[in-house]
């Protein structure tokens, strides 16, 4: 009777390791998406936005920052372009943003798409 049991339970816990091992590999990509591309992007953001405050090494520093962030990520072309902008802030303002606009676009077009919720059934009555 009790190894009935015990296989009983055991078959229950499978479907629940399973979902609970589904749940954890979701929250990890999510928390591995935020730790590089959602902080490259906001560093990124932010360094734009204060250029004029910022002395060119700094903004050179922190693009360069922005770059391996991206390319820990997995993203190689906005990595590249991220670095050829911290690059060209040294000599050329108009070709830094130009590249740096670049590569937000391409930051943009790689981000995590979103788990949309299961389309529900709308009840009328």
């Amino acid at each position: 009777m009790e190894e009935n049991y015990e296989s009983q339970r055991s078959r229950l816990e499978k479907p629940l390791e399973l979902s609970r091992e589904r749940a954890r590999k979701q929250v990890l990509d999510l928390f591995k998406h935020t730790k590089t591309c959602g902080l490259a992007l906001e560093l990124c953001l932010l360094v734009r936005t204060h250029r004029a405050t910022l002395e060119k090494q700094d903004v050179h520093d922190c693009c360069n920052f922005v770059s391996k962030l991206c390319e820990e990520a997995g993203c190689q072309e906005a990595s590249k372009l991220c670095a050829e902008a911290a690059e060209a802030v040294v000599g050329n303002e108009k070709t830094y943003l130009k590249l740096c606009e670049q590569s937000l676009k391409k930051c943009s077009e790689s981000r995590q798409p979103r788990k949309r919720s299961p389309e529900r059934a709308t009840y009328v009555s």
